[in-house]
């Protein structure tokens, strides 16, 4: 049997680590995953289940540490009020938390899985992981004041079910949309009808006789309705007021962290190619004639040669992405990294073909079939670190070496809260900006004819660049031409032929060749095409990015443990809808951002984003990962309550800062300032005295980059957390 793509990262570490005992945490997301997996495939639900079910983790971990915040229990979060009067310290305290966890996940977990495609799998081994450990599922009360810790778990959940009742997800009514309606038609895939009376601009839906979604389950529409393009409403973790903007594309839509408009088609009678639109979605061509495994193109996949990409190369203008983006060869645009950290050699070179590792790519990153969506793909990214036999469980790479419950709760609820405010984050600016996939802006471009020359055939300013030996004209005596030349004059691309030509997956490879532009097909599954949501900005460029930067911080180390992380990819037995691959190779990623980074590139390959949506997602991935941490490490290093919070305000200016960077707060009294690179290393340090006059620093040493700047009363407490840039 086929493997199942990314979900085979669980079995990949239990195989070759051998790693059997886990925290009580760690079985609890293993069970939460697995859910995820017999669920529908929808990544800002399930971001939010992650989220969610980590906070109340944290917060059993938390109530009986000395120093440790909790984030719900006893606080009001996001306008909600969980009431604690306290409970006695046990004696056991391990005991205590391990009781807390199970029964707070246990009734979370039943209550969101309830009404699962996979319940009927789910519940029962809810039921069978809770019972395991002796406790019983008849025990539902709430009432913690008799010092039950059981009814404190039951009370933890209790809160957080009425928490998503109230927390604009419409839980209620399974997250149906309230407001949004799509300006497009469906396009019905299998009639290849022309395409051209749609918007070019805005999102289509796709039609099918059935839909089944990336995890295999079928839906009971053949039009799935957009996800969540309602999602900026949902209550967030470290998404700042400040950074929302409410903007109406005919409803009040909630954007953080606006990336601006991507690109739109222009109507002009000579743009071709050098409209950027049409670039964009040329290139998806392009890359999807990357797709045939009888191409003998071969590339060094190791991190040796890919990968080391800076943000500060990350492209903004159309000039700059031409340049990021290599339009005809593909792939990835970094250098790569001269040796591995750890062992100090050189990467070992790995020569695939291109094809191989293409379609590889935009499977694994994909989450298909069995999918736990990218949010929960990350999840089992951080277990496999966590697992990993050169890991050290030091907090930032710092201080004592934490136990496996303490690691596990700290390092889901960062990462949970990054994904959580990811995908609100992403889905906000879908909604809004309601932004085409390829698959319709393809067939559209190729339904009004071609846009290079208006003395040739099919000209419209509208169609797409005629690129030689990508984009043509079909002619008489073309093989597309048809019985009676029907097709003469018709666009034709170079690229992936798509499902027709695939009967028997497990044999069958559709390969590249010249087909009719409006029978162009993305790399996937025929029962799924695209995902049921607008384009921009690209959830996988996000989310990833977003958890690249969190297991930076985390472990306190840019790399891989050891230097490498890895996945091994067997011949003719790991793609899914087709053949292949026709070698055996190992996908390699020095850093957790060139992993992030090859998440996005595989998107195009996959002919589900253009590089417009991709590296604004990556820009606010990057954004809501180092926040998310900031803000997690408030509540680890028991800062501040959080009315206490609220009622200190401060402001750290100018920033970006040159010599000086100045403070104003209203807190009074004895500040230790100090400020720390991204990898945690402290660079700067001053003892200071606020009165509620501006302090100024001076900075003129530190060197340009991004840091953390930290500020801590007499008595340790940190008032003052401040992401700096020089």
């Amino acid at each position: 049997m086929k493997k199942l793509l990314l979900s085979c990262v669980v079995a990949l570490i239990c195989f070759t680590q051998g790693f059997t005992q886990h925290s009580v945490a760690r079985d609890w997301n293993e069970s939460l995953l697995n859910a995820i997996r017999n669920d529908y495939a929808r990544p800002t639900v399930h971001a939010r289940n992650l989220f969610h079910s980590s906070v109340l983790m944290y917060d059993a971990w938390a109530v009986f540490d000395g120093q440790a915040e909790t984030l719900f229990l006893g606080k009001t979060f996001n306008g909600f009020t969980t009431p604690f009067n306290g409970i006695a310290t046990p004696t056991d305290v391990a005991a205590a938390r391990h009781e807390i966890i199970s029964y707070a996940m246990y009734r979370l977990l039943t209550h969101r899985f309830t009404n699962s495609p996979g319940s009927a799998t789910s519940l029962p081994a809810f039921t069978t992981l809770f019972e395991s450990y002796g406790y019983n599922t008849s025990f539902t009360s709430i009432d913690y004041s008799t010092n039950s810790y059981a009814a404190l778990g039951n009370y933890l959940a209790d809160r957080m079910i009425a928490f998503g009742n109230q927390d604009n997800a419409n839980e209620a009514n399974d997250y149906a949309n309230l407001h949004y309606t799509p300006t497009n038609s469906p396009l019905i895939l299998e009639l290849y009808e022309d395409n051209s009376g749609i918007d070019p601009n805005r999102w289509q839906p796709l039609a099918f006789d059935v839909f089944i979604d990336q995890s295999g389950n079928p839906f009971p529409l053949d039009t799935p309705a957009f996800l969540s393009p309602e999602w900026g409403e949902v209550s967030a973790f470290c998404l700042e007021p400040s950074d929302l903007q409410i903007l109406n594309n005919g409803f009040d839509c909630y954007v953080y962290n606006d990336p601006g408009a991507p690109v739109y088609i222009q109507n002009s009678a000579s743009d071709g190619i050098d409209d950027p639109y049409k670039w964009h979605f040329a290139l998806v061509i392009a890359w999807s004639a990357h797709l045939d495994p009888n191409d003998t193109t071969e590339i060094d996949i190791s991190p040796g040669s890919i990968g080391n990409v800076d943000i500060t190369a990350f492209p903004s203008t159309f000039e700059e992405y031409k340049s990021f983006y290599n339009f005809t060869a593909g792939g990835d645009s970094g250098t790569g990294h001269t040796q591995n950290p750890v062992t100090m050699a050189p990467y070992t070179a790995q020569m695939v073909k291109r094809a191989d590792y293409a379609r590889v790519l935009a499977e694994f990153w994909a989450d298909g079939p069995d999918s736990e969506t990218p949010p929960g793909h990350w999840f089992t990214i951080m277990n496999y670190v966590s697992d990993h036999a050169q890991t050290v469980k030091q907090w930032n790479g710092q201080g004592a070496t934490l136990s496996d419950l303490e690691w596990d709760v700290k390092s889901y609820v960062t990462l949970g809260g990054a994904m959580h405010d990811s995908a609100i984050n992403t889905w906000g600016v879908k909604g809004y900006y309601d932004y085409v996939r390829p698959i319709s802006a393809i067939r559209y471009m190729a339904s009004k004819g071609q846009s290079t020359n208006p003395a040739l055939a099919s000209f419209d300013p509208h169609g797409l660049p005629l690129i030689p030996g990508l984009i043509e004209l079909v002619e008489t005596g073309d093989p597309l031409a048809g019985t009676g030349d029907e097709n003469v004059g018709k666009i034709k691309v170079m690229s992936w032929k798509g499902p027709d030509f695939i009967t028997n997956p497990d044999t069958d490879v559709a390969g590249v060749d010249w087909i009719l532009g409006t029978h162009w097909w993305p790399y996937q599954r025929p029962t799924f095409v695209t995902p049921p949501f607008a384009g921009y900005v690209s959830g996988h460029s996000t989310f990833s990015r977003a958890a690249a930067e969190v297991l930076t911080l985390i472990t306190g180390d840019a790399f891989f443990p050891g230097g490498m992380g890895t996945f091994s990819v067997t011949q003719n037995d790991f793609l899914v809808f087709e053949e292949g691959p026709t070698e055996s190779f190992t996908l390699q990623w020095a850093t957790y951002r060139d992993a992030s980074d090859q998440t996005s590139l595989s998107r195009i390959w996959g002919g589900i984003h253009p590089p417009i949506d991709d590296i604004r997602g990556r820009i606010i991935g990057d954004k809501i990962g180092k926040d998310a941490f900031a803000l997690a490490n408030q509540y680890f290093t028991g800062v501040l309550s959080v009315d206490d919070i609220n009622s200190i305000e401060t402001q750290v200016y100018p920033n970006p800062f040159e010599n000086r960077i100045n403070i104003h707060t209203n807190y009074r009294g004895a500040l230790s300032v100090e400020i720390y690179t991204l990898t945690g290393q402290r660079i700067f340090e001053s003892e200071v005295q606020s009165d509620g006059s501006p302090i100024e620093l001076d900075t003129a040493e530190l060197s340009e980059g991004i840091y953390f700047l930290t500020a801590a009363d007499a008595s340790g407490r940190t008032i003052i957390t401040s992401k700096i840039i020089k």
